[in-house]
């Protein structure tokens, strides 16, 4: 009696901590470092989470994870979902379970949107989730065309990103990642963008909401796994310097 009633909780316990943990693969700086070539099947990322971001192989888009459907947002700023047999180079999933609200308002550029947010989490040393649904008076996104080797750094095709404008009712899907991540994630907010409809999206550089009062659901979570890629390339990158530069261009470039 005693060995089922510790399985059970056991059980509990794992399921208690996938709910409460960012599962990541590979690193951003090792995507900075032009690590493009997909390795993880997104039947396997789906696994982790059913919210998230990321990109696609070949540096593919944007990737973003909803509602458990994993979509790619192509340069342009179109929507497919994507299949279970695509793989990613760099991908952040977790379970979405809202743990608390904050009320926006107000809210006419990204820079207010992430003041309102940060000044509102009860810590900056852990990881969160943040989901909005609501309507914009405009989200500005970008996405990347495919890469073909020999790969150039990420600092360097960003100059390719096409940016759109999108209006009207969507979903905006972010994490908030604390500052000790860095040259493994990136520190402070990452939006990406997916429209009510699924069809149009990207990687947000500017937004202003409309819905007002509109609360973002915000998901703690203080569990952090990473798998890194087999032996190869990533093996081969050097690590040690230091980035910062680089990643600031990659995602604040309009």
């Amino acid at each position: 009696m005693f060995k089922y009633v510790f399985l059970l909780m056991l059980l509990f316990a794992n399921s208690a901590m996938a709910g409460d943990k960012l599962y990541q693969y590979s690193t951003i700086d090792a995507l900075l470092n032009a690590l493009y070539d997909g390795q993880m099947p997104m039947s396997e990322l789906k696994k982790h989470g059913d919210f998230g971001i990321g990109t696609l192989s070949g540096l593919d888009g944007e990737l973003a994870v909803l509602d458990g459907v994993a979509y790619h947002v192509s340069a342009g700023g179109d929507v497919v979902e994507v299949g279970d047999a695509d793989t990613t180079p760099f991908a952040t999933v977790s379970y979405f379970d809202e743990d608390f609200g904050v009320e926006l308002s107000g809210v006419n550029s990204i820079q207010d949107l992430n003041r309102i947010i940060f000044d509102k989490l009860p810590t900056h040393n852990v990881f969160f989730a943040i989901r909005i649904d609501g309507e914009f008076n405009n989200v500005k996104t970008r996405a990347i065309p495919k890469q073909k080797a020999p790969y150039e750094k990420l600092a360097k095709v960003v100059d390719q990103q096409v940016i759109k404008t999108f209006s009207g009712e969507g979903t905006l899907i972010g994490y908030f990642a604390p500052s000790f991540v860095k040259g493994i994630n990136v520190s402070g907010f990452h939006w990406h963008y997916l429209n009510k409809e699924r069809t149009l999206g990207g990687h947000v550089l500017d937004c202003s909401i409309k819905t007002t009062p509109l609360f973002a659901k915000v998901d703690e979570l203080r569990n952090f796994e990473m798998s890194l890629p087999n032996k190869g390339e990533f093996d081969s990158l050097n690590l040690s310097e230091d980035m910062s530069k680089e990643l600031h261009k990659v995602e604040k470039s309009s």
